[in-house]
């Protein structure tokens, strides 16, 4: 008699508290630049960043990300963190500077995109020194992208600067020997609630090695069942603005945790 088989990784929720101007926000990823005329903002929270760390942790929802989309948002970052000790994930203006800071103030992990790119251009030695500050386990890489064509390029700087760098297996094998994760977002999607890139999701499960999360356009109960089925559970999705937390009508937040732990113990 063959042994049973084990039950495959299922895709997760991930949830995110996206930081703007000191506040709890969501935001179109393709509006985000210098300019308050361009700003797409979908939210604005009413509640302080403590009220949904501490949301995610009553749901145990682990493995979320606080992201700093520009300055001012560090004392808001830090009241997240510290209401959730170890629960959340940090990114936004992380260097070799600042990171281990930032571990100390409570994130599991800090996220680091736009200083792996000094002028656009990879630079694997600024990888490799972070990574040894923090340790491969305490860092996340944000390979956020836009599609040019048929391939997908990092986006940095607010994902206004596409690089050159393409997302794709021989990049992503590269840098996961350096970190734990990776936070992709597909800046072409993100806050439209026009449905996820599919396509990209369905690449990324057979491209990545390390636990992955995908955000960007999701907008039903059902998306987090169609990233486990195109990416075999090897990507964990986010929700933001369809959600009703943040002032969406499509997702319910409390349906979609039941959707969650349901798929967990399939």
């Amino acid at each position: 008699m063959s042994p049973p088989q084990q039950a495959r990784k299922r895709s997760r929720f991930r949830p995110c508290i996206d930081l703007h101007d000191g506040q709890v926000k969501q935001i179109v990823g393709g509006t985000l630049t210098e300019t308050a005329e361009t700003l797409k903002t979908n939210f604005v929270a009413s509640h302080p960043p403590r009220y949904f760390a501490e949301l995610y942790q009553e749901r145990d929802l682990e493995g979320g990300h606080v992201i700093m989309l520009g300055k001012g948002n560090e004392d808001a970052a830090r009241e997240a963190l510290a209401a959730w000790p170890r629960g959340l994930q940090v990114g936004g203006g992380i260097n070799d500077k600042n990171c281990t800071e930032w571990l100390a103030a409570g994130a599991s992990k800090v996220i680091v995109t736009s200083f792996l790119f000094p002028n656009g251009v990879f630079s694997l030695e600024r990888l490799q020194a972070i990574s040894k500050l923090t340790g491969k386990e305490g860092l996340v890489v944000d390979v956020s992208c836009r599609k040019v064509g048929d391939r997908w390029f990092v986006a940095t700087d607010k994902w206004q600067r596409i690089t050159e760098t393409e997302v794709c297996k021989e990049t992503l094998d590269l840098v996961s020997d350096y970190c734990s994760e990776f936070l992709i977002h597909a800046a072409d999607v993100e806050g439209l609630c026009k449905g996820i890139d599919e396509e990209l999701v369905e690449k990324l499960g057979s491209w990545v090695t390390i636990p992955t999360t995908y955000a960007g356009g999701a907008k039903a109960l059902e998306d987090l069942e169609t990233v486990d089925r195109l990416s075999e559970g090897k990507v964990d999705l986010t929700y933001g603005s369809s959600l009703d937390i943040f002032g969406g009508t499509l997702v319910r937040f409390e349906e979609l945790v039941e959707v969650d732990n349901r798929l967990k113990y399939i």
